[in-house]
C-alpha cells in the first residue's frame, strides 16, 4: 500500500471514530426510552402508539450502524421483515408487526453493548494519534513556555528544551502506530455491528424466498409477454404473408392454362411474397435466439452487434468459453437492450462494452458519452433489463449523473464455461 493511502486510510478512521463516540452514547437514552416504552406498553393504546415510534428511532440508529459497517468494508443488510403487500396496516396492526419481527428485539439488545464497544474503540482510535501528536508538537512548546517538569512514553520526567526534543521520535512512533491501528480498530466495530445486527440465517432464507418469488412473478410475466410479441409478429407478419402467397398461387394455378403470361406474373410475386416471408421468420428467430449467439458465442455476438449500430461502439470482451444457453441469452439482450437506451436517449457520440468475469460472475459494463440523468423509473427500457437479470439472480447498477457519462453495469451469476469452440472477431 502506497504511504498516503495508509495515512489516508488512517486519518479516515480516526475521524470515524470521533464519529462513533456521540453515537455510540446516543445508544444509552435510547436504550432508556426503549425500557420505558416497553413497560408503558402495559398501557391500552398507548403502547400501542409509543412503541413503533421509538422502534423506528432505533432502527434508524441501528441502519446508521450498519452503513458506517459497510465503510469499513463489511456490509451488513438490513434484517428487517418486509410491510405486507396489499395490506393497509393500522395501529395495532403496524405495532404486531414491529413487536413480532425478531430483529426489533436484536437492535434492542445491541443498544448496550454497542454503546460500550463503539465508545471504548472510538476512544482507542483518537486518543493514540492525539497522544503522537502531542509528543511531536506539543511537549518542546510546552517545556520552552516554563511549565516546569512534563513526563512523556518512556521519558519522565523532560526539565529542559532540549530533554523535550526527545518527546518527537517518540511522538511520531506513537502517531503511525495510532494510524496503523485505527483501521484494524473501525474494523473491530464494523465485526461486533454485523454479529449483532446482520441478518439472521431465517431472515436471509426469509428475505431470499421474497426475492425468488417476485422473480419467478417477473420472469413469468417476461415470458407471457414474449409469447404475445412473437404470436403478433406472426399474425401481422409471416402469417399475412403465408396467407397472401397461398392465394397468389392459387390464381396462379387458375390462370396458368388460360394466361401464362398473367400466371408466370403471379408466381413472380409468391416467390417475392415467400422472401418477405423467410425475412419476417428470421427477423423473428433473432429476437428469440440470434443465430450469431448459438454460432460465435456471446464475445462474437456482441461484436457484431456494435459494429451493426449506427454509433461507434468499441467492444472489450474477455469471456473465457461458452455459458450456458439461458444465461449466455440473457447476457446478450440486456447488452442489447442498454445499447438500444444509448442509441434512442443519450445523444452520446461514442459508446463503450466491456464484458468480463470474476470468480463465478459475468460482469458487463455499458458506457457512453452522452448526457446523463437516465432514470430507471422513466421508461421501461432500463427496468426491462432489471426484470431479464433477476429471473437468474442477476443485477443491475446505474450511474447517470446530468452531463454525463453514464454507466450501466450489469452482474450474471454463472456457474462454469465450456471451452471456446469457435474465435471471435476483433474490437468493434
Amino acid at each position: 500500500m502506497d504511504s498516503r493511502d495508509w495515512i489516508r486510510d488512517g486519518l479516515r478512521s480516526v475521524a470515524g471514530g470521533l464519529i462513533a463516540i456521540p453515537l455510540a452514547v446516543l445508544n444509552l437514552p435510547l436504550f432508556v426510552l426503549s425500557v420505558v416504552t416497553l413497560v408503558l406498553g402495559v398501557v391500552p393504546f398507548l403502547g400501542m402508539v409509543l412503541f413503533p415510534l421509538v422502534t423506528l428511532l432505533v432502527r434508524a440508529r441501528a441502519n446508521l450502524a450498519r452503513q458506517l459497517a459497510g465503510r469499513s468494508g463489511l456490509p451488513v443488510d438490513r434484517p428487517y421483515r418486509p410491510l405486507p403487500e396489499g395490506k393497509r396496516l393500522g395501529v395495532w396492526g403496524y405495532y404486531w408487526w414491529m413487536l413480532t419481527d425478531p430483529a426489533t428485539w436484536r437492535d434492542f439488545a445491541w443498544l448496550v453493548p454497542g454503546a460500550v464497544i463503539g465508545i471504548t474503540l472510538g476512544v482507542l482510535s483518537l486518543a493514540v494519534p492525539l497522544y503522537g501528536l502531542e509528543g511531536v508538537l506539543l511537549i518542546p512548546l510546552w517545556i520552552w513556555l516554563g511549565t516546569g517538569w512534563y513526563g512523556y512514553g518512556a521519558i519522565w520526567p523532560f526539565d529542559t528544551v532540549g530533554d523535550a526534543f526527545l518527546s518527537l521520535p517518540q511522538g511520531a512512533l506513537i502517531l503511525s502506530i495510532g494510524l496503523a491501528v485505527a483501521p484494524h480498530l473501525r474494523r473491530a466495530d464494523a465485526l461486533f455491528t454485523r454479529l449483532l445486527l446482520a441478518p439472521t440465517r431465517n431472515a436471509v432464507l426469509r428475505l431470499r424466498v421474497s426475492q425468488l418469488t417476485v422473480t419467478r412473478a417477473d420472469a413469468v410475466d417476461a415470458q407471457a409477454a414474449e409469447l404475445r410479441r412473437i404470436e403478433r409478429d406472426l399474425h401481422d407478419g409471416a402469417q399475412v404473408r403465408l396467407v397472401s402467397l397461398g392465394m397468389t398461387i392459387g390464381l396462379a394455378e387458375e390462370m396458368i392454362e388460360a394466361d401464362p403470361a398473367g400466371a408466370r406474373k403471379l408466381l413472380a410475386e409468391a416467390r417475392e411474397t415467400s422472401s418477405a416471408a423467410l425475412a419476417d421468420l428470421r427477423h423473428l428467430v433473432r429476437g428469440i435466439h440470434p443465430p450469431v449467439l448459438a454460432e460465435r458465442g456471446l464475445d462474437g455476438a456482441v461484436r457484431a452487434l456494435a459494429m451493426a449500430l449506427p454509433m461507434p461502439i468499441t467492444v472489450e470482451a474477455a469471456v473465457p468459453g461458452r455459458l450456458d444457453t439461458p444465461v449466455e441469452s440473457a447476457a446478450y439482450f440486456a447488452i442489447a437492450e442498454a445499447l438500444a437506451n444509448t442509441i434512442r436517449h443519450s445523444h452520446a457520440r461514442s459508446a463503450q462494452v466491456e464484458v468480463w468475469h470474476t470468480g463465478s460472475v459475468l460482469v458487463m459494463r455499458v458506457s457512453d458519452d452522452g448526457l446523463g440523468g437516465a432514470d430507471p423509473s422513466g421508461g421501461s427500457g432500463l427496468r426491462g433489463i432489471e426484470r431479464r437479470l433477476a429471473a437468474f439472480d442477476g443485477t443491475m447498477s446505474l450511474s447517470s449523473p446530468p452531463g454525463g457519462p453514464t454507466v450501466v453495469t450489469m452482474e450474471l451469476p454463472c456457474a462454469s464455461f465450456s471451452p471456446k469452440t469457435t474465435p471471435s472477431s476483433g474490437t468493434g
